[in-house]
């Protein structure tokens, strides 16, 4: 058993000076603080002194990084990744699949589902953020708003086509964009939301009906907000005014100073505040990487001047999620703890898995130990890494 203490703990939902908790099999086994617990004997103590701990950070949203890409087959490319995400304070992600000629995407869901599944096993001690599920991007999404998707890839939402993806990937889907103006959106929508998907709108031109009518068969986020969506006009609001005004739908931004202005992050954060609104990075495997080329999925991009593009267009991003929650402490001026809520238990919430994003007796001891200013500097993964 392990007794780890810090300065302060931030939940996130509360705040904890002088905290002692007590890891045992990688889960946190006992909460409370130095003056009233008892550290068990033969106990290892590791004090981190200035510190703050925190959940370890999820992302939602990934399509690589390290110079892999999710969809690739190489065996290393997931373990890559893994090492990459824990340097930024990620414990957890979901790894994001990109529009794909049909049995290319089924085959990825597999070789991404084996991943999910294998998560468990011991890596010699060694930190990795583990994939807790997988996000279905793609390809039921619109031709007008696809962003880099390619065209030819699309598809039109079945039941059948959602069933075939369902089964490649075992079950293991947690999260699907989906455009919901497109014939037989609705359906797919009410079986995935049946079967506990978290249906995310994204990549879509829909007007505000064909969204309300989205939410009601079950819809409940929304993907990149603002990105690859319909612009807001105060005459015809679109599927904005939806997702910037149902408190049922929570949402997720990119906020890297590039995807989105800093001043619209803020209107965002505002609208869907810090119960709704989430962070990801959309990293394709030019994060952590030089300028250069990368792949993602089966398009190459540029990354230049702290931007990934394809043909001019945003591809992506080079995001890390530990800037992310810096760049919301700056934008808006919200403090480490409400910031830490939007890459926590929010994501986690969003997902389904609510045993994740909070620091609490019985979660699994993923933390990040962090400096005055949300800078990392360990990152811990159901124990490992202490």
């Amino acid at each position: 058993m392990i007794a780890l203490t810090a300065a302060t703990l931030l939940t996130p939902m509360e705040r904890i000076d002088q905290p002692l908790l007590l890891i045992e099999d990688g889960v946190i086994r006992r909460l409370g603080t130095r003056a009233n617990s008892e550290i068990p004997a033969n106990c290892r103590i590791v004090d981190l002194q200035d510190a703050t701990l925190a959940p370890g950070l999820i992302d939602i949203h990934i399509h690589g990084g390290a110079g892999h890409d999710i969809m690739e087959a190489n065996a290393e490319a997931l373990p890559a990744l893994e090492r990459l995400l824990v340097c930024h304070g990620v414990s957890s992600y979901f790894p994001t699949t990109v529009t794909a000629p049909l049995e290319a995407t089924l085959a990825a869901l597999e070789r991404l589902a084996a991943a999910v599944e294998s998560s468990q096993e011991n890596h010699a001690g060694e930190p990795r953020a583990v994939p807790l599920g997988i996000h279905l991007e793609g390809p039921f999404i619109s031709h007008t708003r696809r962003g880099v998707h390619p065209a030819q890839d699309l598809l039109p939402p079945t039941v059948q086509t959602f069933g075939r993806f369902w089964q490649a990937a075992r079950g293991h889907i947690r999260i699907m964009t989906i455009a919901p103006e497109l014939p037989g959106a609705s359906e797919v929508i009410s079986d995935a939301a049946r079967l506990g998907v978290c249906v995310s709108l994204g990549h879509s031109n829909a007007d505000l009906n064909s969204t309300r009518a989205a939410v009601t068969a079950g819809a409940r986020h929304a993907t990149h907000t603002f990105n690859a969506m319909r612009p807001l006009s105060h005459r015809d609001p679109g599927i904005l005014a939806e997702v910037l005004t149902d408190s049922r739908v929570s949402a997720d931004i990119i906020a890297d100073g590039v995807h989105v202005d800093p001043a619209v992050v803020e209107l965002f954060l505002k609208a869907k505040g810090a119960d709704a609104a989430v962070l990801i990075t959309d990293a394709t495997a030019a994060t952590g990487m030089p300028e250069g080329r990368y792949r993602l999925g089966s398009c190459e991009v540029e990354v230049k001047d702290g931007r990934s593009l394809i043909d001019g267009k945003l591809a992506g991003s080079i995001l890390t999620m530990d800037r992310a929650l810096r760049n919301v402490m700056q934008y808006a001026h919200w403090d480490l703890q409400n910031a830490l809520r939007l890459a926590t238990v929010n994501p986690a919430r969003v997902a389904g898995f609510n045993n994740h994003g909070e620091v609490k007796e019985g979660a699994p001891a993923d933390l990040v130990v962090l400096g005055p200013k949300g800078e990392v500097r360990k990152t811990i993964v159901r124990g490992a890494g202490i």
